[in-house]
């Protein structure tokens, strides 16, 4: 699944398993890494790859890595859905498709948010603008928030898929760790909650993870690039962790069924964006 960032290419993924797989925010380049999310129904299982949007502004080495590793992800794919906003075309949706005429594999366009069309005749010059720009497989118009018109997604789907054992046992939803998405739950609160370009200086790293029958106990650090943003992320006597605290304790609780106790610091790693050693140590990876 690529796009460009913010065209709610985790959102169609979360509703697609019924659960929060992939966090999600107004911000673009929420999504920083390659997430398999794995859909099984009856006698079909599909893989889903949620990818960080392709953009231009590669300045940093977080950037770059993110645009490898939405890049990397073509390589593997049975079939490529191209998620696009019905509301609204940009040059990155462009560069997208440039990336795509190499894929070898099929492209299905996803035209997305159509519930924020209007007047709702402007989705079939939509439609007729993406088809001339590309030979695509199938061109599905739907709403990820709203769910319309998801079951046509989902019924081409295993039209392209080949024919395999299960690659997953059927209660598995994703490949990721519960400690790696208690770090992204708190990232998404503190994103939601931070102003200007602060989320994109921050991330969430989770050093300790006990779960018993009763409680889950997660440490986790909050790391920021300049000494001046830390003051910023704990907020005067503490408000803002405070806040972002409560909002992922309780959405984990609600998750995992148990309480949860959460600690969380903030520490300073200067320039950790730029520095791919530091990115590696912290969780990110190319792949």
């Amino acid at each position: 699944m690529v796009g460009r960032p913010n065209v709610g290419k985790s959102t169609l993924i979360n509703t697609i398993l019924g659960r929060k797989v992939s966090i999600v925010t107004a911000k673009p380049q929420t999504t920083r890494h390659r997430i398999l999310a794995v859909h099984t129904a009856d006698d079909v299982q599909v893989v889903f790859v949620d990818t960080p949007g392709l953009h231009r502004q590669a300045g940093k080495a977080m950037n770059r890595l993110m645009n490898r590793t939405a890049a990397n992800a073509l390589a593997d794919a049975d079939v490529v859905l191209f998620v696009s906003d019905a509301t609204r075309w940009t040059n990155e949706d462009d560069d997208v498709l440039s990336r795509l005429e190499k894929s070898n594999a099929p492209v299905v366009a996803v035209l997305n948010k159509i519930d924020a069309v209007r007047p709702r005749e402007k989705l079939l010059e939509s439609i007729a603008r993406i088809s001339a720009g590309f030979d695509f497989a199938e061109i599905v118009p739907l709403s990820a928030l709203k769910g319309d018109n998801l079951d046509t997604l989902m019924g081409i789907l295993p039209d392209f898929l080949p024919e395999s054992p299960p690659l997953f046992p059927d209660d598995v939803y994703t490949d990721r760790s519960r400690e790696f998405h208690a770090a992204e739950l708190i990232r998404e609160k503190l994103t939601a909650m931070l102003h200007q370009e602060l989320p994109y200086g921050l991330t969430v790293q989770v050093e300790r993870y006990l779960e018993d029958d009763d409680a889950v106990t997660i440490n986790a650090i909050v790391w920021v690039e300049r000494d001046s943003q830390k003051g910023i992320v704990v907020g005067k006597n503490g408000s803002v962790l405070k806040r972002v605290g409560r909002a992922a304790r309780l959405e984990l609780k609600e998750q995992l069924g148990r309480s949860v106790h959460l600690e969380l610091w903030v520490k300073l790693r200067s320039n950790w964006a730029d520095n791919e050693q530091d990115l590696m140590s912290l969780g990110y990876e190319a792949s």
